[in-house]
C-alpha cells in the first residue's frame, strides 16, 4: 500500500495532493515517515474540512480538524512546518466550536 501511494503521489505531478485522494496517501505515508508527509496531511485534513462534502456535517468536520491539530502537534519541534500547520488548524477547530 505504501508503494502504492507514493507511486500515486508521484504520478499526481502537485505539491500537495488534495481531496479525498489526497487524505488516503498522506494518512498513509504519515504512519511510514511522519516528519516529511505530516505537515502535508494536517494541511489536507483542514483544507477537506471546508469541504462542500461535510461542511453541513458538524461531528465529521470537527473529527478532521481534532485529527490535523493531533498530525500537526505530533511533528517535531524543528519541522519547519509544525508552527504553520498547527496555528491554522487550531484556528479553522476553533471557529468551527465557536
Amino acid at each position: 500500500m505504501v508503494v502504492l501511494a507514493r507511486v500515486r503521489l508521484l504520478s499526481a505531478n502537485r505539491r500537495v495532493v488534495r481531496g479525498v485522494e489526497g487524505l488516503w496517501i498522506y494518512r498513509l505515508l504519515t504512519q511510514v515517515e511522519p516528519e516529511v508527509y505530516g505537515s502535508k496531511l494536517a494541511y489536507v485534513l483542514v483544507e477537506e474540512s471546508g469541504s462542500p462534502l461535510v461542511r453541513e456535517m458538524p461531528e465529521r468536520r470537527l473529527a478532521l480538524l481534532h485529527e490535523a491539530v493531533e498530525v500537526a502537534q505530533a511533528l517535531s519541534s524543528a519541522n519547519p512546518y509544525r508552527e504553520k500547520v498547527l496555528k491554522r488548524a487550531l484556528a479553522a477547530r476553533a471557529r468551527t466550536m465557536a
